[in-house]
């Protein structure tokens, strides 16, 4: 077992923008950047955040993330836009995007922007919750590069293609959906290899449909395409494998057939020749005004009441609790917030990495 460490969020906040910056992205879009990423691991969503820093400053280094991010809106309407996303930071490009879907939504009930050309935002749940803490509830879906095969398949189409959705309540806490397609992601599985453990039977298959568990090899066959990540419900039908094989399709569709944007294999990133290029990713974002349907008081007892019910409900043999979805994250941020977030040594090893490569000081007495 690896040794985990906890580091002060602040600390981790601050390194996070301070690499940013380096790597040349301005001081508020670096904002912007690490606070989508400390959200990501204050919510226990450890794939997404810190986790992920140089999965950001390799693709930046490779040129295929462009640090100045130069959004373009093709096309608007008093409900709608069209934004070319530049292939800036997936992070800014989405934070102005559903801001501009909020600022629609107030003035005429529901705002609806699609976007072409993104980057890797890091957790739609982010953008979600940002409607839900304006008193609005707010859907992302994005589409990614292929890592998902379809049911009765074995070849990566799909990408992990999560859906978020977020409403406020009259709870502590908004109800906040947030889940890739697949029965996990890549960024899981990159824990799991930084944790030095295996991955679960039944998460990813290889060419054949065998089941695949080490989690390096598994890395390594994703990059090649030959290993692919099963739709949520497992593989087959029985569980119900189609449903998440049907949901992935219709983020799909949502991300590039409103954008006009590129989908499936030519998201991977490599042109004709074999070399790198941007992602090209779509993302759509939806926010919904309640205001404009009912009384926001009204709506937030509403779903509350929803999430109470659910938790009240008849629990099952050996559980004492029925959690909601949004109720584990908040009591995980409480806990990280008073305790910081867990760094393993393989981590460690990246951000010192980042850290004396870029030349950044302070530090040393964390990592």
């Amino acid at each position: 077992m690896t040794e985990v460490s906890r580091i002060p969020v602040k600390v981790i906040e601050n390194f996070m923008m301070d690499v940013f910056q380096a790597l040349g992205t301005p001081e508020e879009d670096a904002r912007i950047c690490a606070d989508v990423l400390i959200t990501a691991d204050l919510r226990g969503i450890d794939s997404h955040g810190v986790g992920r820093l140089k999965y950001y400053y390799d693709r930046i280094k490779a040129g295929v993330h462009l640090t100045t991010t130069n959004m373009t809106v093709v096309k608007e309407t008093e409900t709608t836009a069209l934004v070319d996303g530049g292939h800036g930071m997936g992070h800014v490009i989405a934070y102005r995007s559903m801001r501009m879907a909020m600022d629609k939504a107030k003035r005429y009930g529901v705002g609806a922007v699609a976007v072409r050309n993104g980057t890797h935002f890091g957790i739609a749940g982010y953008y979600s919750l940002m409607a839900a803490k304006e008193g609005m509830m707010g859907l992302t879906v994005t589409n990614a590069r292929p890592a998902m095969a379809p049911t009765f398949g074995t070849e990566p189409m799909l990408g992990t293609n999560p859906i978020a959705f977020a409403a406020p309540s009259d709870m502590e806490y908004p109800f906040c959906f947030d889940a890739a397609t697949p029965i996990t992601q890549r960024g899981k599985i990159e824990v799991l290899e930084r944790a030095e453990k295996p991955v679960p039977e039944g998460w990813v298959i290889g060419p054949d449909g065998e089941p695949l568990t080490d989690a390096s090899d598994i890395l390594e066959r994703l990059g090649q395409a030959t290993a692919a990540l099963l739709p949520l419900g497992g593989a087959g039908e029985e569980m119900g494998g189609h449903k998440g094989y049907g949901l992935a399709t219709m983020v799909e569709i949502l991300s590039a057939a409103l954008s006009g944007g590129k989908f499936q294999k030519d998201l991977l990133g490599f042109a004709p020749d074999g070399s790198r290029r941007p992602y090209m990713l779509g993302h759509f974002f939806l926010a919904i005004d309640i205001e404009h349907f009912i009384p926001l008081e009204l709506s937030r007892r509403i779903t509350g009441q929803i999430m109470r019910n659910l938790q009240a409900s008849r629990k099952a043999p050996g559980h004492d609790r029925i959690y909601v979805a949004g109720e584990k994250e908040y009591e995980m941020e409480k806990e990280r917030r008073r305790l910081g977030i867990p760094i393993n040594p393989n981590l460690r090893k990246e951000l010192q990495f980042m850290r004396d490569e870029l030349g950044i000081e302070g530090y040393e007495a964390y990592f």
